[in-house]
């Protein structure tokens, strides 16, 4: 029977020595008990605790970490669904290159140099896959420069044992990761692995396969590998990967409760874009690209963002004073929550309309501006006492401040708690913010 956090808590040192990243020995526990961490993580940990805790203190999907400069955790996961909680760790986007192409250099800088910012969120490429097309020496080599222009861990896919060799010697301690390990070359591979401090991807040509290839790196004692099914349509992908997930989390079969690996290339861009959406909303780990392409990634990194955040906490931004363009003391003034997306859409009409301003965001928990007011978080009192918490009284002299039209009501509440100031009730919605400005405050 599993343990309660209260149990659990018995068992460890009780010092909240916070090492474990928790402010507690207690919180530590009930991550634990909610299998949300591992007891590994805990310096301290007695045998006792780890004979009763065990692997059953581990999340029924492992946590894994690929590379080293920059690292990815991935796994981790505790539910079938997001509602059901939230999912924790993003799948991570790669992007594949042929180690005898012509722009390898020219696709590695921008790979490199590649940025997409969402909502505060600043997204990039995760992984460089290098597949092998030449000899053992240009993979090698193709691989290194992959990980020196780049510092992403490199996923090796090459069915020459040579050629894994010398370029996993290459990556040693990048944390990159060796992919296509199949039955005749599992030991081999693991000793590449082991050796080099590189993780597996296991393939087989069914799901039996896999299974039997994953367990018998687990007895060995060798949990470091991610899982790789191999190509197929759409439906296979979608099957498997349920299958699996769902065999870790209800039927806790540990050997297939580990991230995937997924190589993308049905040969059309709508196709790619397609599979890879798939792997992103059913439990993808680590989704292979052909080819580098902004604007695909752009679509797949929203969706991927949209699809990991916590269903029970919205996304928001830092409660203060932001100045919009350079705003002077006579700067107008406006008012929003910290929801992220009001936040981003507010202060980009703001920027269109060609003005510099001060925009007040006060902390509403990330509500948007109707769900703030209903909630008693948007309120005319409010507003007004973190202006004066937060000292805009002094940064400026306009007497003026901007709310949304949808709050027209807290105009007076807000008007006696900032005595000497005018209330202008601004458009409903953001889109029409630009207009309203250029017509009534220019």
């Amino acid at each position: 029977m599993a343990l309660s956090g209260l149990q659990i808590q018995k068992l460890l040192p009780k010092t909240n020595c916070k090492e474990c990243g928790a402010s507690t020995c207690l919180a530590f526990a009930m991550k634990l008990a909610a299998k949300k961490a591992e007891l590994s993580e805990c310096p301290y940990a007695s045998e006792e605790a780890k004979q009763v805790l065990g692997a059953d203190s581990e999340p029924p999907v492992k946590k894994v970490t690929l590379g080293e400069k920059a690292k990815a955790e991935l796994g981790g996961e505790t539910v079938l669904y997001r509602h059901e909680k939230t999912f924790v760790n993003q799948p991570l986007f790669a992007v594949n290159i042929d180690d005898d192409a012509a722009d390898i250099d020219a696709t590695l800088a921008a790979v490199s140099d590649y940025v997409l910012e969402r909502v505060g969120e600043t997204l990039t490429v995760g992984a460089i896959s290098i597949t092998s097309k030449s000899n053992a020496d240009t993979f090698a080599s193709a691989a290194k420069k992959a990980f020196d222009k780049t510092g992403l861990p490199v996923i090796l896919r090459s069915g020459d044992m040579e050629a894994l060799t010398k370029s996993a010697a290459a990556l040693k301690g990048t944390g990159s990761l060796v992919s296509g390990v199949t039955a005749d070359k599992i030991d081999a591979c693991r000793a590449l692995a082991e050796e080099n401090g590189l993780l597996l991807s296991l393939t087989a040509p069914d799901l039996d396969g896999v299974y039997d290839l994953a367990a018998k790196l687990r007895e060995d004692g060798f949990t470091n590998y991610l899982i790789e099914f191999g190509a197929g349509s759409m439906a296979c992908a979608f099957q498997a990967n349920s299958i699996a997930r769902i065999a870790a989390l209800k039927d806790s079969v540990k050997a297939l409760g580990h991230p995937t690996l997924s190589f993308i290339d049905t040969g059309s861009l709508m196709g790619d874009t397609a599979r890879a959406s798939l792997e992103v909303c059913k439990y993808g780990g680590v989704i292979v690209l052909p080819s580098f392409d902004p604007a695909q990634l752009v679509a797949l990194m929203t969706l991927r963002l949209n699809i990991f955040t916590d269903p029970q906490k919205p996304i928001q931004v830092e409660p203060k004073i932001y100045p919009i363009g350079e705003p002077e003391r006579d700067s107008p003034v406006f008012v929003t929550t910290n929801f992220s997306l009001t936040y981003f859409l507010v202060s980009g009409e703001i920027e269109n309309a060609g003005i510099s301003a001060w925009l007040v965001i006060p902390d509403t928990e990330g509500f948007s501006v109707l769900t703030a007011w209903a909630a008693g978080k948007f309120s005319g009192a409010y507003i007004a006492k973190f202006i004066k918490e937060q000292g805009l009284e002094e940064m400026v002299d306009t007497r003026t401040i901007t709310i949304p039209g949808y709050v027209s009501q807290i105009s007076g509440e807000l008007e006696e708690g900032l005595p000497g100031w005018k209330v202008s009730v601004g458009p409903q919605e953001a889109g029409d913010l630009e207009s309203y400005i250029k017509s009534v405050l220019k």
